[in-house]
């Protein structure tokens, strides 16, 4: 191999690792917001809010409402001492489907592709098809919503969507930024949806 092709070789698998690495300290989610957060109004305190059929399965819920405390925090919220009456009641939940596809399917998936080929001096377009069998590829789709009410009137204040897919449920840090995107441009809304991106991690 040329000095420059080893070069230019390793710069690619650089660039790959780079890729790789930033793909794991991070998270891009599709966002969508509702409603107009009262202009001038502070943050304020919080309180979760749960329905009844998320108080039939609190521990569950807990894990909801621990992923959600650091993205409401960040977004200038703080909890309410215990006793106290909050500002706002939040309500949160989060839905986790597991999809197994198969490369049956789809006829046309079966690791083929369009793509260049060129065989002596001639180069063109094609279409490649591999036979075998590789196994059903597992995907997921997660989703987290939150809606905060005024606790004196229960109005609607805002409510918050964050949806992203991947190779595994998530756990707890994924949860926790997805929250975190959810509310990444409180107050404001914008176009729904729209895409961010966050750190897994708080920062």
């Amino acid at each position: 191999m040329k000095p420059s092709r080893i070069g230019l070789f390793a710069a690619v698998a650089l660039a790959a690792l780079l890729a790789g690495c930033a793909a794991m300290s991070s998270l891009q989610a599709d966002i969508a917001t509702y409603g107009e957060w009262p202009t001038g109004r502070a943050p304020g305190t919080y309180a979760f809010d749960r329905l009844p059929s998320q108080q039939a399965s609190a521990e569950s819920q807990q894990r909801l409402e621990d992923a959600a405390h650091a993205a409401l925090q960040a977004a200038g919220f703080a909890a309410a001492a215990p006793g106290a009456t909050p500002d706002v009641l939040v309500q949160v939940g989060a839905r986790i489907t597991r999809f197994d596809r198969s490369p049956w399917d789809d006829p046309l998936w079966w690791r083929g592709g369009f793509g260049p080929w060129r065989r002596g001096p001639w180069a063109g377009p094609y279409w490649g098809v591999q036979g075998g069998y590789y196994g059903a590829s597992v995907r997921y789709d997660r989703e987290v919503a939150l809606l905060l009410r005024d606790r004196a009137t229960g109005a609607p204040l805002y409510e918050a969507r964050a949806t992203s897919d991947g190779n595994t449920a998530g756990g707890a840090e994924v949860l926790g930024a997805m929250y975190r995107a959810a509310l990444f441009d409180f107050p404001r809304s914008g176009v729904n949806p729209r895409s961010v991106t966050v750190p897994l991690r708080p920062q």
